[in-house]
């Protein structure tokens, strides 16, 4: 099967023999079609350059206060990136990635307390071991679309958030547990994984890592696949292709975006509580995605940056922040229905460009 023909899919919905005598016409996709590409050194260019931008901003921000805040936004990022990356190509909503997330983080804080494995070793089983576990649950579970798929996710996210909160004698309960590092990671001083101006440069570099490697997959043939399954899973089969596994393979790979995200926060924070694993925090990197737009990959950790600082400047003012920033939800969502991120499409269209 050529990558034409899982454009096609894309493009012009689900169109079989059987169609015609049916319906006479075909059932036509409703969402984003494939877009163009751009050259890929234009592209290797973009991120390098936002790298280096990034990496200056420790040394124009003199504020620790507003570079922790920076370093969680970041993170939240890759969260909100995980999330919009399963929406974008799977065209499905989790409210369960947080459990991935703050079990990536409690696995970090558990081997470290109870001396399993080096600290190396234990951060790259902190993303690998949710990634295996969200595979197998997806192949269950993406059998299901819709609101079924997004509850079962949530029913997992409280599984594990009660089990961390009831469970005193495995990570004491709602009083949280420390998270017990060694004095070098990687042979770096563990001092700089804990360290605001240090952190933001490492969870920058991660967040940048992440979705360039986003982009180029997205682009690939798997890429093309999986967004021929999200428009029509249908005409995806009929053409010969499996489709449960690519769904559950987006799936796993969402999932470590979240899982890198966590363990990042455990060594940042050194200090982790239940509250990591509840569905809420599922829920406000979704908002977060939903405000930076999930058409491109980058989206969501726009959105994430332009919720921190709403935050941070609304929570200055007053009490009920949350109520305002839902108004600003619902004005993009009205107006701005692809988020934030949808301006570079309207920029590049009142210039006569195309849209990437």
């Amino acid at each position: 099967m050529t990558e034409s023909t899982l454009t096609s899919v894309t493009n012009d919905g689900l169109r079989c023999p059987s169609d015609e005598g049916l319906s006479g016409k075909a059932i036509s996709a409703t969402s984003i079609t494939k877009p163009e590409r751009m050259s890929t050194g234009i592209v290797i260019g973009i991120f390098l350059g936002i790298a280096v931008i990034g990496s200056v901003i420790p040394r124009l921000v003199g504020s620790p206060l507003l570079l922790t805040l920076l370093t969680q936004a970041v993170i939240s990022a890759l969260l909100a990136t995980s999330v919009g990356f399963l929406v974008r190509q799977n065209g499905l909503v989790s409210f369960g990635h947080a459990a991935f997330f703050g079990l990536a983080g409690y696995l970090v804080a558990l081997s470290m307390a109870h001396r399993v494995a080096s600290i190396e070793l234990t951060i790259v089983a902190a993303i690998l071991l949710p990634v295996l576990l969200a595979f197998l649950i997806g192949l269950l579970f993406l059998r299901l679309n819709g609101v079924a798929f997004s509850m079962l996710t949530m029913a997992v996210a409280q599984a594990f958030y009660e089990l961390f909160l009831r469970w005193r004698a495995l990570a004491n309960g709602e009083d949280g547990i420390s998270v017990q590092l060694p004095g070098t990671i990687f042979g770096a001083d563990v001092a700089i994984f804990q360290n605001p101006q240090s952190m933001f440069l490492i969870c920058w570099m991660a967040l940048m890592t992440v979705l360039m490697a986003l982009w180029f997959l997205t682009r690939s043939h798997f890429g093309t696949l999986t967004v021929a399954i999200r428009e029509n899973e249908e005409r995806v089969r009929f053409i010969g292709y499996a489709t449960n596994v690519p769904r559950a393979v987006v799936y796993g790979i969402s999932v470590a975006i979240g899982a890198l995200g966590g363990v990042l926060f455990s060594l940042y924070n050194g200090f982790l509580t239940p509250d990591t694993l509840h569905w809420s925090l599922s829920g406000e990197a979704l908002v977060i995605a939903i405000i930076g737009g999930t058409r491109y990959v980058w989206g969501p950790a726009l959105g994430a940056v332009v919720f921190f600082f709403l935050k941070g400047s609304l929570g200055d003012v007053t009490e009920h922040w949350q109520g305002i920033l839902g108004v600003l939800l619902i004005l993009v969502v009205v107006l701005m229905p692809n988020g934030l991120s949808s301006v570079v499409t309207m920029v590049k269209q009142r210039l006569g460009g195309k849209t990437q």
